[in-house]
């Protein structure tokens, strides 16, 4: 180990790609079509379908400076919940479709 933090390390071994990635996601959170404090909630909820406990928390701490209360945090949360659980139950049907095939087995 270094010591240096991930970020220093990073840009220590591949600096060209680390300036580009930080420009990259300057440029995704910055306001346009979306607002910036939407843009961080949508990032909480993908931190939560990704499970990347790094995200969450930095996300989270980038929607409150942007004015995000706990009520949106959680919403945004539970939408992310339910997408991901929404596509469990929308692939019912490929369960449905194998059962009927082995109808015409038996």
């Amino acid at each position: 180990m270094t010591g240096q933090r991930p970020g220093a390390r990073r840009k220590d071994l591949t600096p060209e790609v680390e300036t580009a990635w930080r420009a990259f996601s300057r440029a995704v959170f910055a306001s346009g079509a979306l607002d910036a404090k939407t843009k961080q909630l949508i990032a909480v909820a993908a931190a939560h379908v990704t499970q990347c406990p790094d995200c969450i928390r930095g996300h989270t701490h980038a929607a409150r400076r942007e004015g995000a209360d706990e009520a949106e945090l959680l919403e945004a949360i539970w939408v992310a919940a339910e997408m991901r659980a929404g596509g469990a139950v929308a692939h019912s049907r490929r369960a449905f479709d194998a059962y009927d095939e082995g109808a015409g087995g038996q």
